[in-house]
């Protein structure tokens, strides 16, 4: 007798009912989508067939938790490397192990081991209880750039060095890690990132003189305040924000008194009037500029 073809059309997952594709996990229960098998390698608990405390991919009728054993049928999913009961991603070997194994790589420092002051580091990151997203962002070229620059001491292991590297959201991330496992020195993420992007922002400046006028304005007024309210607490994302604000409208009313062929030493205030008028709201910041400036 033949067997009747599965249509791509008639599969569906069996937990979240979404269609899926052909080569799909297929279970007792049915067909997985990738993001239920993936959930299911990655959840762990007390089984409530047996008792015993691991890897819970089954669903028992009652909504409860299975393991491997209680459930049946699911596959063998300890990892040949470690025995620990996880996804395994390459050749019998779990993700975390995957991932140690390409950290190694990235983090040798040219002696054939892992850079000392990096193990906190490497520690950390290679045992991330869901390492498939882990594993796809160490896997991005960009990434390994930088876990490189810093393994090799092609920059300095400092957030100055830091800073030298892109792209910015890349390496805020791994700057995060290196303050939460203490290999650099706790600093505000949000004053490191209006330091690491000012230069960014000037740089748009054509004119010379503004630009100038400024960076002056940025590093004695702007990361002034920001660097004093940090000593105190946390700053948020919307300080960052208000200071970039305040530079952008500062760098506006150096573009309005051009126009008017004016300088900010020749500015009256009768143009100030002017300025205020059209945007009371910048009042504050415009006068403290002209202040520095």
């Amino acid at each position: 007798m033949s067997r009747a073809r599965v249509r791509p059309e008639d599969l569906f997952c069996a937990r979240c009912h979404r269609a899926v594709r052909l080569g799909a996990a297929h279970w007792p229960e049915g067909y997985l989508c990738a993001a239920c098998y993936d959930h299911a390698l990655e959840t762990y608990g007390q089984c409530a067939g047996c008792g015993v405390d691991r890897l819970t991919p089954g669903i028992a009728p009652d909504g409860g938790r299975w393991c491997t054993n209680c459930a049946g049928g699911l596959g063998e999913f300890h990892c040949e490397r470690c025995g620990r009961e996880a996804r395994r991603y390459l050749l019998g070997v779990c993700g975390n192990c995957v991932l140690a194994e390409r950290l190694e790589e990235l983090l040798d420092d040219g002696a054939g081991r892992v850079r000392p002051e990096l193990v906190p580091f490497f520690d950390e990151v290679r045992s991330v209880p869901r390492p498939k997203a882990t594993l796809t962002w160490v896997g991005k070229p960009h990434v390994q750039k930088i876990l490189r620059a810093l393994a090799c001491s092609k920059v300095p292991l400092t957030h100055e060095g830091l800073s030298t590297l892109s792209p910015w959201r890349s390496v805020a991330h791994i700057r995060d890690l290196l303050m939460h496992t203490s290999v650099l020195p706790h600093r505000d993420r949000h004053l490191l990132l209006f330091e690491r992007r000012l230069p960014e922002w000037l740089d748009a400046i054509e004119d010379v003189e503004h630009r100038q006028l400024l960076n002056r304005f940025a590093t004695w007024h702007l990361l002034r305040k920001l660097r004093a309210t940090a000593a105190k607490r946390p700053l948020g994302p919307g300080a960052v924000k208000t200071a970039r604000t305040q530079l952008i409208q500062a760098a506006a009313f150096l573009t309005w008194l051009a126009e008017r062929d004016r300088t900010v030493g020749k500015c009256t205030q009768a143009d100030l009037d002017a300025w205020f008028a059209q945007d009371a709201t910048t009042r504050r910041v415009v006068q403290a500029f002209c202040a520095g400036a």
